[in-house]
């Protein structure tokens, strides 16, 4: 599964409200505006909840490096195994359905909270609405950027992968790509 990053909250939290309010038995009582803007808090708190975990381990690695490379120890195994402590330590879930399911709840209290939305089913269905959002944007993610790739692989002018006309050409596609698959 693909590790969420800051540029895609924006995205993930407007493939919740769209899926809200094309729920039948959802109702976004102001507009889709402020359910993204709740989605989208969660979702950038938990990243750079995970980005400040993943720093800590850096740092712990790094002042243990010399000691790793005497032992001949896998850095990379290490650096996981110290952000899997550390996450376990605040109560973090990295394991991604649990993480989805967690912020699942928080964001569909946060919209209950502040009266925006309203429905008549059980929360568990509500925020299984949430769950898949942020699930099928995980695994479309990987599926777009590889079709995406393709495509400018097949610009008749080479695109250098990198450049800024690469950045600002994939940025499009990747707009139109998302809109086609109903997360904008």
């Amino acid at each position: 599964m693909m590790k969420l990053r800051l540029p895609h909250a924006p995205y993930i939290a407007n493939k919740i409200a769209i899926d809200l309010a094309n729920c039948d038995f959802v109702n976004v009582l102001y507009g889709l505006d402020g359910v993204c803007k709740i989605a989208q808090n969660f979702l950038e708190k938990n990243i750079q909840e995970e980005l400040k975990i993943e720093e800590q381990a850096r740092d712990i690695v790094e002042e243990n490096i010399e000691e790793i490379e005497f032992m001949q120890a896998d850095e990379h195994q290490l650096f996981w195994k110290v952000k899997k402590h550390l996450a376990e330590q605040i109560g973090f879930e990295l394991a991604w359905e649990d993480r989805y399911n967690s912020l699942s709840h928080k964001i569909l209290n946060a919209l209950l909270q502040e009266d925006l939305i309203d429905f008549s089913v059980s929360e568990t269905r509500v925020k299984n609405i949430i769950f898949k959002a942020i699930d099928s944007y995980a695994k479309a993610y990987d599926e777009i950027e590889d079709i995406i790739t393709e495509k400018i692989n097949h610009y008749k002018r080479k695109i250098v992968f990198g450049s800024e006309e690469y950045d600002l050409i994939f940025d499009k596609l990747y707009q139109e790509e998302l809109r086609k698959r109903g997360f904008l």
